[in-house]
């Protein structure tokens, strides 16, 4: 089983910053599934930022959901702590 999401933090970007359950971090990419179903209201920055972790994954306020592995798996792991601070900085 891979490691499941602890924390999630939206970016302006429309990307999100994972911490998983292992320690790992990585940035995940929601731009390519924003024009598709249930994700076409991400566009919309209050419920992108609605984004919470749930049950090991992820949920927005709409009830979009991804699956975890997918995140785990598809994550840019290779992020450091001072690129993760950076992200969620607010300005």
């Amino acid at each position: 089983m891979n490691p499941r999401v602890k924390e999630v933090y939206p970016n302006g970007d429309y990307t999100l910053t994972l911490v998983f359950d292992n320690g790992e971090k990585g940035i995940f990419d929601m731009s390519p599934y924003l024009e598709k179903g249930i994700f076409l209201q991400l566009k919309d920055r209050r419920v992108f930022n609605s984004v919470r972790p749930f049950l090991g994954s992820i949920q927005w306020g709409n009830g979009a959901d991804l699956c975890p592995d997918m995140l785990y798996l598809d994550s840019d792991r290779s992020i450091t702590d001072s690129e993760v601070k950076a992200l969620n900085q607010k300005p």
